[in-house]
């Protein structure tokens, strides 16, 4: 086996994770039916009142929500890698537009803030990523937080509006840090240049996307039969034995997939335990701003502006995971 994949081009290597992954998805959205067909066959005959009915019914539509969001994922990722690197940076942009629109549209601003949203969705957002088509890392690693972080407030106090001057800026500025700056990194991944690794780079994506999304997948899981939150009044999912589960399962997870990336398997882990970390505690600062905005999801009632009940709600935690990653995977090998 290990013999037949180093045979394979790197567009095959590629190719074939991404038959094993969508394999994997065909398989849990089967399993998924089967379930939700007992479920309903076992809540036909039983009480209306039933809590325990209540609780199955409410881990099904999380199961469901969590392959809806894979479905998403991967779908995306499989268009950006079959188009091409500059292929996948536009998309990406396009994705930070969406999740941006999302954060802005649960953030209440005046009419004084129009120049600001301008300047994030039509000059910020698409420089950010010019920045990265060009390849110019250092450049674009300090653009929004030095930059962009002084020009915002300029341009709203040109606006002539000082009421609530600082909670109206600080909500842009850290919507731009999360939507684009976050981003904006994982497209990145795939223009890093490795010596003996060409072509290969879409397995760093691969490898960040993975053992996040196992990290948060155990966690959550994990969680479900513990009690005493860390912080109740935000997370009701949050423990810190569920976290280390999560984290443990997301690190071994990274060793297993050593192979497939530039790294040796304890660097793998290292790394995975950074990203992990990274995308777990960024998830539950996401979900304090979403306590804060009175909601549970970014979207009224569930369902986003963009009409994927929530995009953010699926990319957070990738979002702090990858600057993280992403520098430190370059200074690690000095890029």
């Amino acid at each position: 086996m290990g013999s037949f994949l180093r045979n394979l081009t790197p567009d095959q290597q590629v190719s074939l994770v991404f038959v094993v992954l969508f394999g994997l998805l065909l398989i849990a959205s089967g399993v998924n039916v089967v379930l939700s067909l007992r479920e309903r066959r076992a809540t036909d005959g039983s009480d209306p009142d039933d809590d325990a009915s209540d609780v199955r019914a409410l881990h099904m539509q999380d199961n469901q929500a969590l392959l809806r969001s894979s479905w998403i994922m991967m779908l995306v990722f499989w268009v950006g890698w079959a188009a091409g690197d500059h292929a996948a940076l536009v998309l990406f942009g396009v994705v930070s537009f969406f999740i941006l629109r999302e954060f802005i549209s649960l953030s209440p601003t005046r009419r004084s803030d129009h120049r600001s949203l301008v300047l994030a969705f039509f000059v910020v957002l698409p420089l950010q990523y010019a920045l990265v088509w060009m390849e110019l890392f250092n450049l674009f690693t300090v653009f929004i937080p030095v930059y962009v972080f002084l020009a915002i407030p300029v341009v709203s106090a040109l606006g002539n509006d000082p009421q609530r001057f600082l909670e109206r800026n600080a909500k842009l500025q850290w919507g731009i840090m999360v939507c684009v700056y976050g981003m904006s990194h994982v497209p990145a991944l795939l223009l890093l240049h490795f010596k003996g690794f060409a072509g290969k780079t879409a397995f760093l994506v691969f490898f960040l996307v993975l053992v996040v999304q196992t990290c948060m997948l155990v966690q959550h899981v994990a969680a479900r039969g513990l009690r005493r939150p860390v912080a109740p009044a935000i997370s009701d999912s949050f423990h810190w034995r569920s976290w280390v589960l999560g984290l443990a399962a997301g690190g071994v997870l990274g060793a297993l997939l050593a192979g497939f990336t530039p790294f040796k398997p304890l660097p793998a882990l290292a790394m995975a335990l950074v990203a992990c970390a990274a995308g777990s505690f960024g998830h539950l600062v996401m979900k304090a701003i979403k306590r804060d905005r009175g909601v549970t999801h970014w979207g009224l009632a569930g369902r986003s502006v963009t009409g994927t009940s929530g995009l953010l709600d699926r990319v957070d935690a990738l979002c702090f995971a990858a600057p993280v990653f992403f520098h430190s995977v370059r200074w690690t090998f000095d890029l």
